[in-house]
């Protein structure tokens, strides 16, 4: 069963958000939080396997809470989802940087909320080609100045070249097309350079390839 905590200051949000996840058979809603310091302090109590976050809460924003969640080692296991109003939201950036594990705008269709519910608990990000392509280019000028590419020698040269692919927001069967490789090869790719740079997801390597300057904002590949 997957568990998850539910972090908005509308009451209308998380009504529906709760019946929409207590109806599958799969998943259920441990929490409800209406402010960022609730949020946490409720990750704390119930571990929930998922965090539904919306960036902006009263007493303490998403981002804050995020953080306070993420940089925790013993909430390690627990991927933080942002919420937001417009799909290019100005935070939603540095939130992946801080740890969460992709966003979704809150007017998402009922079946994508559950679909990515069930794929940040299995290791996926929601991070679209799409949505990467414009969120990157839009926010990644703005982020702190790329950081030594010292971290990449430890790359092999196709993990260099996978990692850029994911960078610009290619998924794996994309990747393994452009490569000429099989699904399972591309991801056995993202996975190894994934655990060589310590990142916990795909959104953090996504986050990495720019700020390596392995990826330049605005490059589409």
């Amino acid at each position: 069963m997957i568990r998850v905590l539910l972090a908005d200051d509308q009451s209308l949000v998380r009504a529906g958000f709760r019946a929409l996840l207590d109806a599958q058979p799969d998943i259920e809603v441990a929490g409800e939080a209406a402010d960022g310091e609730e949020a946490a302090r409720l990750a704390r109590e119930l571990r929930p396997d998922v965090v539904l976050m919306d960036i902006r809460m009263p007493l303490l924003d998403g981002l804050a809470a995020t953080r306070r969640i993420i940089g925790s080692a013993e909430w390690a296991d627990v991927k933080v989802v942002m919420l937001t109003t417009f799909e290019l939201d100005e935070y939603v950036f540095e939130a992946i940087r801080a740890g969460a594990s992709g966003f979704l705008v809150k007017d998402t269709e009922p079946e994508e909320l559950v679909r990515a519910v069930r794929a940040v608990v299995q290791g996926d990000a929601l991070l679209s080609p799409g949505v990467t392509r414009r969120l990157i280019a839009e926010f990644a000028a703005r982020s702190k100045e790329p950081a030594a590419a010292d971290a990449l020698a430890r790359l092999t040269e196709r993990e260099r070249e996978v990692m850029a692919l994911v960078g610009i927001g290619l998924s794996n069967e994309e990747i393994a097309r452009r490569l000429v490789v099989s699904p399972l090869t591309a991801k056995t790719h993202v996975s190894r350079t994934m655990v060589k740079l310590g990142a916990r997801d795909r959104a953090q390597l996504v986050v990495l390839a720019y700020e390596s300057g392995l990826v330049r904002p605005g490059w589409l590949g």
